[in-house]
């Protein structure tokens, strides 16, 4: 046995664990936590062990925080344990600039400005995309909003995004319909809000009983995803990120917003999907609207369905 020193973010404790040379970085249990990424959870594991039944594939599409910090050990299970190919990041530019700068090997990164590389986790072979849900459509809402004092939080904001970032939800699509993109990991600051929405379009999507590609591909008796599962995986984030609970909550301070934006919103799953139903006639219209083609739409749920 040899003892291996992995270091964590600057503000916490270095830690010690023994590791037998013979495996390296072999996880004994795929469920064992990151050193250093909060929130991480295969999607469709999720789903599958609320519900009691395979409904999504495992192990190719997975949520997270901010994986900025990432020990040696935590890249080395993204690339040889999960073979991830694809990383999906939604934060701002401005966020994604307040990171602290870290040493990181060289990587094949895709759509990767350069003055960001010195903050990102860079994995070698793995794409990265960077897709900001609040592009420029929405800051202008927000702006506006705050100018009435009218910030948006919780559901609203996540209607605002949909209304707002059609253009930036119609490129993550475009990603995910092709093979190629999975494993892929898809995050944003604290794997909460915008992960969280574009989890929910997929559950949604994949939950709606008239898809032409659903109905080809489900099997005889296969359980649909019920609203419950979604909002229980959506909802595990709260508990998920209390380990960063104070630094969450002095990020939210310092721009001014109060503990409320820290938090999962209860019944948030229910109204959204009422939301989208309502305005739009349901998540596959909402999607033909942003211009996501119905082939694309139904590529993406057999993707993910078992």
């Amino acid at each position: 046995m040899r003892q291996k020193r992995l270091s964590r973010s600057s503000n916490a404790t270095t830690v010690t664990t023994t590791i037998d040379s013979s495996t390296s970085f072999h996880l004994d249990s795929p469920d064992r936590p990151f050193d250093n990424i909060l929130n991480f959870r295969d999607v469709g594991k999720s789903i599958n062990e609320f519900t009691g039944s395979k409904i999504l594939k495992e192990n190719i599409l997975f949520r997270s925080a901010r994986p900025d910090d990432a020990s040696k050990r935590d890249r080395q299970r993204l690339q040889d344990d999960i073979s991830l190919s694809t990383v999906i990041d939604l934060r701002s530019k401005r966020r994604r600039n307040s990171l602290p700068a870290s040493s990181l090997e060289d990587a094949n990164i895709a759509n990767t400005p350069p003055s960001y590389r010195q903050h990102l986790l860079e994995l070698p072979g793995v794409n990265r995309h960077f897709i900001s849900l609040t592009g420029r459509a929405f800051e202008r809402l927000l702006l506006w909003r705050l100018d009435c004092l009218r910030l948006p939080r919780g559901c609203s904001q996540a209607q605002d995004t949909l209304d707002c970032a059609g253009a930036e939800i119609r490129e993550i699509f475009d990603i995910l319909t092709k093979g190629k993109s999975y494993p892929v990991l898809i995050h944003c600051t604290q794997g909460k809000d915008r992960t969280g929405l574009i989890i929910l379009l997929l559950l949604f999507l994949i939950a709606d009983t008239s898809s032409p590609a659903l109905l080809s591909t489900q099997k005889e008796g296969q359980q649909s995803i019920p609203l419950n599962a979604m909002a229980s995986d959506y909802m595990k984030s709260e508990s998920e990120l209390q380990p960063e609970f104070e630094s969450l909550m002095k990020e939210i301070s310092d721009i001014g917003l109060d503990e409320e934006y820290a938090k999962t919103p209860s019944g948030f799953t229910g109204a959204l999907k009422s939301y989208l139903d309502t305005k739009y006639g349901g998540v596959r219209k909402y999607l033909l609207s942003i211009g996501v083609g119905e082939e694309k739409i139904d590529r993406v749920i057999r993707t993910l369905m078992v």
